[in-house]
């Protein structure tokens, strides 16, 4: 008597796609996004506007979503020239190039139809927020520094939030995007540090492969620096109370604890320190700025 094979189970197509587009590091975006949000609702009448941030939450989730989706498309083939990457779903088939762009172009549906609820400029000004999205890719294929193309895209979050409740355009804003930006440029700088070899054999330009991991670790050092500055002057701009300068001292320890475990001979905490701390560093300023916004009399 013999007995059938059982074929192993597949994952379903949509968990497989949101794997594809790591759903969960949403948390690195969101917070700065509704820490402008909740801002921009305290200057305008001290009341949470829970439809406008219900809405930016699906804004930011499917422009990101989209983003991710043509990274992954666009890089596939040089994803299965990296033995780090070549596990990824559209190298290994878990994920087909059409289903992918399937889920890219309804994110992107999503984004501009949300953009269109929120009011006439978000969506006026939605191209500005994909255009980064989609040349990011492509940017270490032409330049060693494609991490100031990651910064440009990732501030459009904050400027998009507070677009979002005011309609009207907002320097404080553009701090706390610069904040963001030059904040995951960094990180990702240290990211990049774990495909030197890879990205030199491909020919793939990145910061650590052209100049070296030690050069690399500095420049992410020195945004941490910078990052913790524009927060300082974003937080004197919208005239932060003590919470969010409690955040603030947060942050920097974090950064502290980011850059004492990850060395330029030592990268064996590298995701301890791009996962963890960064996913942290969002979630509680995040929380201090809330506080803060609700002591100082926002309302939900």
């Amino acid at each position: 008597m013999t007995s059938a094979a059982v074929p192993e189970a597949r994952p379903g197509r949509t968990r497989a796609f949101l794997r594809l587009v790591m759903i969960e590091h949403s948390v690195f975006a969101l917070p700065f996004a509704y820490i402008a949000a909740l801002t921009a609702m305290f200057q305008l009448d001290r009341n949470v506007h829970w439809v406008r941030l219900l809405l930016v939450t699906v804004c930011m989730v499917g422009l990101r979503t989209f983003a991710m989706a043509v990274n992954r498309i666009i890089d596939r083939e040089i994803d299965a020239r990296n033995p780090r990457t070549a596990g990824r779903e559209l190298v290994t088939g878990a994920v087909s190039v059409r289903s992918a762009w399937t889920g890219a172009l309804i994110a992107l549906v999503v984004f501009l139809g949300t953009a269109a609820l929120l009011n006439p400029l978000c969506l006026a000004l939605a191209p500005v927020a994909v255009v980064p999205m989609v040349v990011y890719p492509y940017g270490k294929r032409f330049t060693n520094f494609p991490q100031v193309i990651l910064g440009l895209a990732q501030a459009m979050g904050p400027i998009g939030g507070w677009l979002a409740i005011t309609g009207t355009w907002s320097w404080d804003a553009v701090i706390l995007g610069l904040a963001v930006g030059v904040w995951i440029g960094g990180f990702d700088l240290i990211y990049a540090c774990q495909d030197v070899e890879s990205d030199r054999e491909t020919g793939v330009g990145s910061v650590p492969a052209r100049f070296g991991v030690p050069a690399a670790i500095r420049a992410a050092r020195g945004s941490a620096l910078v990052t913790t500055g524009l927060l300082v002057w974003y937080a004197l701009a919208t005239d932060a109370g003590g919470f969010f300068w409690a955040g603030l001292v947060i942050v920097a320890a974090a950064f502290a604890y980011e850059h004492t475990i990850v060395k330029p001979h030592d990268l064996s905490r590298l995701n301890r320190a791009f996962f963890t701390v960064n996913g942290f560093i969002g979630i509680a300023l995040f929380v201090c700025a809330l506080l803060d916004l609700l002591v100082r009399g926002l309302t939900p």
